[in-house]
Order: C-alpha cells, then structure tokens, then sequence
C-alpha cells in the first residue's frame, strides 16, 4: 500500500472508538454494541475501523471477528504488541475481513523502555522488526506505532520508523500517548520523519493524540499539515484519562476551513450527530451540552443580540450548518394530543429507526410523559427513545417503585424488580430516599458493587423536566456505567442503578486489566 504523502489530499480517519475508546473506564462495550456501532461507521465512510484488542479476552477477539464479518467497506483493525502470540491472535481474528489490517506496537521513548518494558534499546529495535514481519506474513496492511513517541529520541524513532517501513509496515503511526505535545512541535516532528527516514515514501503516516492538554485536535491537525494521512481518533473523543482526538471535530474542521486545510475526508458527516448518541447510549457516558459539533448547545442560541442576528442571517453566529452534522433545525411540537404518525415522523428526523414493537413501546412512554409535562422538546424525546432502547433487553428491570420521603422520617423505599421474568419485591430504610432504594436494590438482588458516581440533570428546562441520572459502579476493577431518563428523578435513579448492574453482571468475565494492554 504505497502511497504520496505529500501529494494526495485524503485523509484517512481511523477509528478507535471500540478499541481505545473502549479503555475508558466504565466504557466496555458488548459485541452487539460493537456490531451496532461498526456497521454505523461503516455506512458512514471510517477508512478503518479498530474493532478492539483480540488477545485481550475470548470476548473482544470474538467482538473483532464478529465485526471483521459485517463491515463491507472500511479496513477491519486488530491491536497487537509486539509478541508472535497477540500478532497471530489479531491475524486470526481479522482474517474475515474484506481487508483486514494488525495494528501492532511497542513502547519508544526512554522511561517507557526502562520502566514498563524493562528492555534496552536494540532489544526493541529486534521487537519491531521482529513483530511487524510476523504481522506481515499473515496481512498485506500492517500499521506500526511508537507507543509514547512525542517523548521519544527523535534519531532513535527515525532509526524505529525505518527498521518498521524495512519489515513491510504499510501504516506508520506516530501517537502522542500521553497528550504532551503542542501543535507546532507535533508538526514539525512528521515533517522530520517523513523528509528524512528512508523510505518513508512507502508508507502512510498517522497521527494519535491524547487530549491531557486539550490539544488532541489541534495537534492532529498540525500533523496533517506536515504529512500525516492518517489521523485515529474517537467518537465523542472517547478515551483513556482525558480522551482521543474527537472524529466529529477533525472531519468538520477540515470540512469548514477548507480554505485553509486543502484536505478531504470521505465521512457523511450528516450521520455525526446520530453515531454520537448512539455511542453515549451504549456506554451511558452523557454528551457534554457545549461539545463542539455534537453537543446539544452546539447550535442553540439564547442571547438576544445572537437570536437577532440569526434571524436576519445565520451565518452571522454559524459556521457550519446543523442539517450537515445531523442535527436538525427544524422543530414539531410534540404534546399529549399527537398521534403515533406524527411521532414517528418526529423519529425519522431526529435519526431513529424504530421497529413496530420498539414504536409501540416508545410511543406509550411518550404519552405518559405528555400527561405529566406541558412541553415535550427535542431533548425529551431523544432521552425516552434512547431509555427504552438501553435498558428494553436487560435481565434486570424496575417494575415499580414507592417512596416514603420527607423530614419526619425514615426515609423508605419499597421495590418490585423483573428478575429474569420473576417478580422481586423488597423493601429498605436508608439515609435519604435514593440511599433507601438502593439498598432496596441490593436486597432484592445482593452484590458487591460500589456506588462511585451519582449525577443528576434536567433534560429540559421547568419544574417538570425530565431528570436524567448517570450512575457508575464498580465490582472488583471493573467499572460500569449508564444513565436513565423519567420525569421522577427517584424512578430515574432507580433505572439508573439497575441498569448500570446489569452492565457490571455481563462484565463478571475476566479480561485483561485495560492499563496493561492498552496502547498509543
């Protein structure tokens, strides 16, 4: 896969959502969920789709195959080190692919090398091209990286990147692992690379960057102006610590200033609004309001100067219209006195497509909501919708729920859980009524887990919002968590609670500990 980085304007947008993504904690996703959002960015034009780390568990190699099996366009990755054993475990788990790509690395830089590989530096140097000639005689496109790289002697990485493109690497991956770098730097450290390592005309250079200074995007974007042709990044900047580079932003970025960065993408960028939700759905981490192209605030306007200026031209405060990200600027108001056409319809265009039961189910949910709000927004709808489809399947689910609150006390909590299709009820006394369903929750069905986060925020505006509630738990490292949507905050919390349960319950199985097989 040769390529000139200099001439060609492509850049290919390799995602990671599922992989490095998925080692955010509370982020582990099911192979459903990864099948769902695969075939999403799929369909949405991702060069490559980094479907996970195939030695990691039985789990994610058959989450990986599993995807390697659906996906028809974009190049199906697997992540490897840099041993035979995880290479042939990646190998086997892509070979399904239409084109199927390892994604194998190693640690560069001084104090990764002393501390975490405890190797010398010819050591690694044998690593690399050890792994990526392995790597290659099972694929055609074999992506190295240079864990830590930004921290890395920049002779020692030329001395890497040549040994890597030498042993047949296709992709050479430049991550700056720890978010340290700054833009200028960053730029002119693939400019070095790609004018002097020989060699360096064969292969595709990329750029992964970690947000712990904010600086993800806008380092990616200095590579991409010095050569780069690849950049990996996450939707909703998923990610270890502070995150990824977020897709969303960088493919409108160069979409928006393409008078500055004469550069392409292939991303149908009106499908960016629908994948965030989706991925926020199925790791119950909530969207920012004010997150840049995605976030519900992204296009609203509240001062009157702005709204004026809108008004007359709304390029006066918009830089990039909202239809092209997905989110839609037209508004039906949804009441009690709408039929079931005209809420369908009102899916369609916030990007849901319901079957007829999961319509019927959604549809009596908004009814109850209407009697009990005056206005139903956007929002609402998108919260109720995305409740019933989180939490429709899950082995344990609130039935229903009574509350004895106030000052006089004790604060009581009685609940009828569905547990695996048996009724459960039970009843516990706590410190304040969502401490007392809780431990009703625990009585009906006892564990271990630890309550590590409780958030609640109103979906709208009013005194009868809906309260959406995030819940994090925790059971022996591993962390799950998940939101729900009621205009009772206290049922809220217990959806919330149960919902992020059945998450910790599928999760019971071992896996690698994320710090010791993440990468880049």
């Amino acid at each position: 896969m040769a390529a000139d980085t200099h001439a060609n304007n492509h850049v290919r947008i390799f995602d990671t959502t599922m992989r490095d993504g998925e080692q955010s904690p509370g982020a582990s996703m099911t192979a459903t969920d990864k099948l769902e959002i695969a075939q999403t960015l799929d369909a949405m034009g991702v060069d490559i789709i980094e479907a996970g780390f195939p030695i990691a568990s039985n789990g994610d190699f058959e989450a990986v195959r599993a995807v390697a099996g659906v996906v028809k366009n974009a190049v199906v990755c697997g992540l490897s080190r840099a041993g035979v054993k995880d290479i042939e475990r990646a190998g086997e788990a892509v070979k399904g692919a239409v084109r199927p790509r390892i994604h194998t690395f190693i640690s560069t830089s001084p104090i990764h090398m002393k501390h975490k590989l405890q190797m010398e530096p010819h050591q690694v140097l044998d690593a690399i091209e050890g792994s990526v000639r392995a790597a290659r005689n099972l694929v055609d496109d074999v992506e190295w990286s240079a864990e830590d790289a930004t921290r890395t002697d920049r002779d020692f990485l030329k001395r890497c990147c040549e040994i890597a493109i030498k042993a047949g690497a296709t992709t050479i991956n430049i991550p700056d692992t720890v978010g340290y770098s700054f833009p200028e730097e960053y730029g002119a450290l693939f400019k070095d690379l790609i004018e002097s390592v020989p060699g360096a005309d064969k292969s595709i250079f990329s750029a992964h960057c970690h947000n712990d200074l904010g600086l993800a995007v806008a380092n990616s974007i200095a590579a991409v102006q010095n050569g780069a042709r690849q950049v990996e990044c996450a939707i909703n900047g998923l990610g270890e610590r502070a995150g990824n580079a977020a897709l969303e932003e960088i493919v409108m970025a160069l979409r928006v200033r393409g008078d500055a960065l004469p550069y392409r993408t292939q991303i149908d960028s009106t499908k960016l609004t629908r994948v965030s939700q989706m991925l926020s759905r199925v790791t119950g981490f909530p969207v920012q309001y004010n997150k840049a192209i995605v976030g519900k605030n992204a296009f609203s306007h509240e001062s009157g100067i702005h709204q004026d200026g809108m008004l007359k031209n709304n390029q006066t405060y918009e830089i990039m219209r909202p239809e092209d990200v997905g989110q839609g600027a037209t508004h039906l108001v949804m009441g009690k006195l709408s039929g079931k056409h005209a809420f369908k319809e009102k899916l369609r265009e916030l990007g849901y497509e319901l079957s007829d039961n999961e319509l019927v189910d959604a549809f009596t949910r908004f009814k109850d909501l209407a009697d009990r709000k005056r206005h139903i927004y956007d929002e609402d709808l998108v919260a109720l919708v995305d409740d019933a489809l989180s939490h429709g399947a899950d082995s344990i689910q609130v039935k229903r729920l009574r509350v004895v609150a106030g000052t006089d006390g004790p604060q009581t909590a009685e609940i009828d859980l569905v547990i695996d299709g048996q009724d459960v009820w039970r009843t516990a006394r706590g410190n304040g009524p969502v401490d007392a369903i809780f431990n009703a929750i625990k009585a009906a069905t006892p564990h271990e887990a630890q309550l590590e986060l409780f958030q609640v925020h109103a979906v709208t505006e009013g005194t009868d919002a809906q309260a959406e509630v995030s819940v994090r738990l925790s059971e022996n490292g591993r962390a799950a968590a998940a939101r729900a949507a009621d205009a009772d905050t206290l049922v809220a919390s217990a959806k919330a609670y149960v919902a992020a349960l059945n998450r910790i319950m599928r999760k019971r199985d071992p896996r690698a500990h994320p710090q010791e097989m993440g990468a880049a």
